[in-house]
């Protein structure tokens, strides 16, 4: 998660995170559908306005690091070094992923997710998101149209790697797995600039 750094940012940043620890522990004990906003907002000792501030929705209380899982992914393209390949790269942040997801304290959060229609459509909209910002990121990072197909399908498969792997016996072992395949279908797809002049190649 990205370190606030202003005494402000600060604040903000504890008060968020009092919420969303506030509310996933209510949910947890008690039930989803059962925990309404106000009753959140009065256990975090905070206005409903403060939560909504934080908060687009009550779903999003449950995904908290919905916005810092993002950023992640968009930063293993744009952060790596010049001589970084990409889906290594990729592959490294799925595996951190992964990890943080698959602790002993995150069983109960994911069959939480799982009961609920509401909580696996937020997760399956919030998916669809990372993947278009992850394949903008790989588009701007080749020069390429946003839309570019063979981006927006390689963000999928990462997106679909770290759903895959989380709910896998042994994770870990699925991304390996998954990404020797995906590792293979960037080979041979992979759009590059033509220094040319004729455009773009798929060398």
């Amino acid at each position: 998660m990205t370190v606030p750094t202003g005494r402000r940012e600060r604040k903000k940043a504890a008060t968020r995170q009092k919420i969303a620890d506030t509310a996933l522990r209510l949910f947890l004990a008690r039930g989803y559908d059962a925990v309404g906003i106000r009753e959140v907002a009065a256990e975090a000792d905070v206005a409903v306005t403060t939560v909504f501030s934080h908060f687009a929705s009550k779903e999003a209380l449950v995904f908290e690091l919905d916005e810092d899982f993002e950023q992640r992914l968009v930063r293993a393209v744009t952060d790596r070094a010049p001589d970084e390949p990409l889906i290594p790269a990729l592959r490294q942040e799925i595996h951190a992923l992964v990890r943080h997801c698959t602790g002993d304290d995150a069983a109960p959060v994911w069959r939480m997710i799982t009961a609920s229609p509401a909580l696996r459509e937020y997760e399956e909209t919030m998916r669809l998101r990372h993947a278009e910002s992850l394949a903008a990121a790989i588009a701007a990072d080749l020069d390429l149209p946003p839309a570019t197909t063979t981006c927006r399908t390689i963000a999928r498969f990462v997106i679909d790697a770290y759903t895959l792997a989380r709910d896998a016996a042994e994770p870990a072992a699925a991304v390996d797995e998954i990404f020797q395949m995906i590792e293979a279908a960037w080979a041979v797809a992979r759009p590059t600039q033509d220094t040319t002049g004729g455009g773009t190649d798929h060398r």
